[in-house]
């Protein structure tokens, strides 16, 4: 399948210090939480008003699917609410594409949902009495675009989606899985550049989840579109996220890919949270890899060129793979033609435990230097 080229450095949303305080009194407590920096215990009790979104500045970068994830009440799914402006920040601003959202006038704000902001939810609300095709082509519909024309759009996006054959049929007709294939076809049509998702898949059976997530990841990457994923589940922000951002009362804890999150977690709450998620194919050998010099100065005699060579994104498992063919004590991680770094069977154990490796070098341009 091939990829769409992008340019992954581009900012499609940029979250700035975004506060949501819900309740009668969230002026009020806004303020107090500004001059007296006070708690959202404090604010609950002193004003009466929740805090559903704590601060959260974050950026998601075009052609990027960003995972948002956390416990019930967390406040993932108000802050994905913000992105499009489904609900209001108390403080601090929202860009999609360089334009503050709450700045838009109603006209302007539609234009966006319509045109740049594709939203997918638990519920995916399809109109009972209008076929597949009617529902994936509602959208356009609702913007003008003639019968002819938008039904051709619609069925593209069905196709993308694998439901080609059932655009006649009707939702009663359809599995859960199914159903939230139309949501997305729905959401594709309108070709927008992102993709908001608030756990798409939490009810469905774990292989039907499967699927639909590899599918998901697939289909975002293949169009170069950036999506931003809801869920509670880690195993599934792992499985589809590029970064994960991890949620706690409203606040954002740690930003990172899942191997970054995996082997340094920012506090406690974090290191728990990840303590039960195999590393075998998640940390990478760049992660666990020992300097040439350290394992020279080790290991002497030892001729790294005749080690088993590997490479920088080789996962624990192919590691161990490797180390149990090879008769050497070794595996040469090789970049560009270059020895950057070994693999130790010590260093396979930290892998597995999700240890980071002290003697690693800290990048590439480092282990370049230290072979050298």
């Amino acid at each position: 399948m091939t990829m769409a080229t992008i340019n992954s450095d581009e900012v499609l949303i940029d979250c700035q210090s975004v506060w949501k305080i819900f309740g009668k009194n969230a002026p009020a407590a806004m303020d107090a939480v500004v001059q007296q920096g006070l708690s959202k215990t404090r604010i609950l009790q002193n004003h009466g008003c929740v805090v559903g979104v704590s601060d959260v500045s974050l950026q998601v970068r075009r052609g990027e699917i960003f995972c948002i994830m956390g416990l019930s009440g967390s406040g993932k799914s108000t802050l994905i609410r913000l992105l499009n402006k489904l609900i209001t920040p108390s403080s601090g601003k929202v860009l999609v594409k360089g334009k503050d959202v709450s700045s838009l006038s109603p006209a302007q704000l539609r234009e966006v949902r319509a045109r740049h902001i594709g939203m997918v939810f638990q519920s995916v609300a399809l109109l009972p009495n209008r076929t597949v095709l009617e529902n994936t082509a509602f959208g356009l519909e609702v913007q003008g675009v003639g019968k002819a024309a938008r039904y051709k759009v619609a069925e593209q996006a069905l196709t993308k989606v694998g439901l080609s054959e059932w655009t006649s049929r009707y939702p009663g007709e359809l599995s859960g899985g199914m159903q939230q294939r139309v949501g997305l076809a729905r959401a594709l049509t309108a070709d927008p550049e992102i993709i908001l998702m608030d756990e798409p898949f939490s009810a469905l059976d774990p292989l039907i989840r499967r699927q639909l997530q590899d599918e998901f990841r697939l289909l975002t990457k293949e169009l170069g579109k950036s999506a931003v994923f809801i869920t509670h589940d880690l195993d599934e922000a792992i499985r589809i996220g590029d970064r994960i951002a991890i949620m706690k009362d409203g606040a954002i804890i740690q930003v990172g890919t899942a191997e970054e999150i995996v082997l340094n977690p920012a506090d406690d709450y974090v290191a728990e949270f990840v303590a039960g998620i195999s590393r075998l194919h998640l940390v990478k050998a760049h992660s666990v890899m020992t300097s040439v010099q350290a394992y020279k100065a080790a290991q002497p005699t030892c001729d790294i060129s005749r080690l088993i060579q590997t490479s920088l994104d080789a996962d624990i498992d192919e590691l161990i793979s490797l180390t149990m063919k090879s008769r050497r004590d070794g595996l040469a991680v090789v970049d560009n033609g270059t020895v950057v770094g070994i693999i130790t069977p010590r260093d396979l154990l930290r892998g597995v435990q999700g240890i980071p490796n002290e003697l690693a070098p800290v990048a590439t341009a480092n282990a370049m230097e230290a072979s050298a």
